[in-house]
């Protein structure tokens, strides 16, 4: 995640240029091993573990929720007579409604993540230096207001909703569709094929969102200036005419080499977890 974050960094000066200012040429394009090497040679190896806490209390909030609400979901929508499976039409459903409240309840943690993460890339000057993700939210609660833990809850609702409908749904859908052809048993074979295309989906369709949430949220307003952004379209649009369309897909092999494992991780599992439970 901090890799993402720095890959979609060049974008942050437009806030700092006048609309009327002549353009400058891009700036040369770094990968994600480029950008962490950099980032260790600058600030340490720490650097790349940059809101490790935040990360932790958003997944501990956001994906302990939208999983129970959608494993709830799929309890109560499964049709037994399609031997207790959902319609790909529900299950996307469950996944938007699940992703949806589980992202608002995560909200404060994410955006303290994403600052602490885009922290090393401020000037000294600039920087908000946050010890913690409790220190992050207490002075963020302080300085700016309970508000503040909401900013990008928006784009962070829809992304969840985003991610959650392609991630959960797909699984479910891809492992129904091996096992319905015989391609697999349902076993470890099963999930890791499963979940690694559900992860490839997820980060098709999430990218671009992140790409806007992460520059909403990490936006520096100053007292009697007008905010560089107004709101997500206005962040999409400057950024697609500023940079062009695949702006929005900066980043995205830091994203799929985030979310392919962890998806793999989540669904293996989850379905241990699963097997376990109706062991007792």
């Amino acid at each position: 995640m901090q890799l993402q974050g720095e890959t979609t960094q060049p974008a942050l000066a437009l806030h700092s240029t006048s609309t009327h200012a002549p353009p400058h040429p891009p700036a040369p394009k770094a990968g994600p091993i480029a950008v962490g090497i950099k980032l260790v040679q600058q600030e340490g190896v720490v650097a790349l573990f940059s809101g490790v806490s935040a990360t932790v209390l958003r997944q501990l909030l956001y994906s302990t929720t939208r999983m129970g609400l959608y494993d709830m979901f799929k309890n109560k929508w499964s049709d037994p007579n399609a031997g207790g499976s959902m319609s790909l039409s529900r299950k996307i459903a469950a996944g938007l409604i699940a992703g949806g409240i589980g992202a608002a309840v995560g909200n404060p943690a994410d955006v303290a993540m994403v600052r602490m993460q885009a922290d090393g890339r401020l000037p000294p000057a600039q920087r908000r230096n946050y010890n913690s993700v409790l220190d992050a939210i207490t002075r963020m609660v302080r300085n700016e207001g309970v508000t503040s833990l909401w900013r990008g809850s928006s784009l962070t609702v829809n992304r969840a909703m985003i991610v959650t409908a392609s991630q959960l749904a797909s699984y479910d859908e891809f492992k129904e569709m091996i096992l319905k052809k015989g391609l697999m048993r349902d076993g470890l074979g099963t999930h890791v094929t499963a979940s690694f295309a559900a992860g490839f989906l997820a980060s098709v369709t999430s990218n671009p969102v992140d790409v806007i949430k992460t520059r909403v949220m990490n936006m520096k307003v100053e007292p009697g200036a007008a905010p560089p952004y107004s709101g997500a379209l206005d962040c999409a649009m400057k950024t697609v005419r500023a940079e062009g369309p695949m702006a929005l897909y900066k980043g995205f092999i830091p994203t799929i080499t985030r979310q392919g494992p962890f998806t793999v991780v989540l669904f293996v599992t989850l379905e241990q977890v699963r097997k376990l439970l109706k062991n007792f």
